[in-house]
């Protein structure tokens, strides 16, 4: 028997496992909406009828650990079996929405455009998906503005409900991108098929979560499941993936990431020849890094040891969320003499970067 979105958020208020929050509170009257307009949606009546109009979207938008993602994943477990349904990473859709068109592109049989193939896309998207979830929806570059518009408005047509979750305001997509104007009509659009919802709680969890359960951890016998913990939680529990950064020509693999957050061993970062270039990649890339196995270093570590001050210093001065696990606290993992000077700002850093102050200022993607 489906359970509405205020039925499981109130079970789970009652449980502990969420806080009242009069703003989440809201937009599950929101969700709550939607849902029930879902339930007597009936997307054609026959063939020669006319469709109903469907019921309009949510944009939930809202800084980093208000929520939204956990809100999205509540509704969709609310809906019934029914109601087919898809949750997907809004890069990794638009991965799929490229490869698509270049697909048909490039085809000698087809050969055809955007302007042809993204009818196509969305209808097979239609067949399959009634409720299409975007976690983490942006817009950054023209390719992406100009699909954007084709591709909602085929959807709409088809009848699909978009529910998505952005860090920005419909007004703020594609901020000061090429050829804006372009893009305007696209965010009308958004407003007028989409109930827009501003999250504005004043409850950042995240940061409550890593001031409870620390973003240091040593020694290393027993930091791994500490560091896992905090990892399932900020990325609330998705699909990882591989990724591959190029930095003028060179490549910069990073074995684990998702939502803005890499996962890294010490050897991937420090054990390599990667310098600042390198690092400032990683840090405009991912708001939160995560650092494995980091060893106590001496003199025979010295290249190792300059490379992690260097990273140290990058992602401190781009205001990212750092995440590791050691083998001694930072007053302790240098002792060779010859960097001792230098490492202090890199002790003070590491300390600072754990504070609640730093952690609350930190920056989104």
């Amino acid at each position: 028997m489906p359970q509405s979105p205020k039925t499981i958020y109130q079970k789970r208020l009652k449980s502990g496992a969420l806080k009242p929050d009069s703003v989440q509170k809201k937009a599950v009257e929101e969700l709550n909406r939607l849902y029930q307009e879902l339930l007597d949606y009936k997307p054609r009546k026959g063939w020669f009828s006319k469709p109903e109009e469907p019921p309009k979207g949510i944009y939930f938008y809202a800084g980093v650990g208000r929520g939204k993602s956990m809100l999205m994943d509540l509704f969709l477990e609310s809906l019934p079996e029914r109601i087919s349904k898809r949750r997907v990473h809004f890069h990794e859709f638009m991965i799929s929405v490229h490869d698509y068109v270049h697909s048909r592109r490039s085809d000698d049989s087809i050969r055809q455009g955007a302007d042809e193939s993204i009818p196509l896309f969305a209808a097979r998207i239609a067949e399959k998906t009634r409720v299409l979830c975007f976690d983490e929806f942006h817009v950054t570059d023209i390719a992406d503005a100009m699909i954007l518009g084709r591709l909602y408005r085929c959807l709409f047509e088809h009848g699909v409900i978009i529910v998505s979750t952005s860090n920005w305001a419909p007004d703020d997509l594609y901020k000061d991108g090429l050829q804006r104007d372009r893009f305007l009509p696209f965010i009308e659009m958004i407003k007028e098929k989409m109930e827009i919802f501003h999250l504005d709680s004043p409850h950042d969890y995240r940061v409550q979560f890593l001031v409870k359960e620390g973003s240091y951890f040593h020694p290393l016998s027993s930091a791994k499941p500490k560091v896992d913990k905090v990892f399932q939680t900020l990325s609330d529990g998705r699909t990882t993936r591989q990724e591959v950064l190029n930095v003028k020509g060179r490549d910069v693999e990073v074995p684990v990431t998702v939502k803005g957050i890499a996962r890294f061993d010490f050897s991937d970062l420090f054990e390599q020849p990667l310098g600042a270039e390198d690092y400032l990649k990683v840090s405009e890339t991912y708001h939160t890094v995560f650092i494995e196995g980091v060893p106590k270093m001496g003199r025979s570590k010295r290249n190792e040891l300059k490379r992690l001050m260097n990273f140290i210093d990058v992602l401190y001065e781009g205001r990212n969320r750092l995440i590791i696990s050691a083998d001694a606290p930072p007053e302790k993992l240098y002792s060779g003499g010859d960097h001792a000077f230098e490492f202090e700002r890199t002790i003070s850093r590491l300390n600072e970067m754990q504070s609640v102050d730093y952690i609350e200022k930190i920056r989104s993607l």
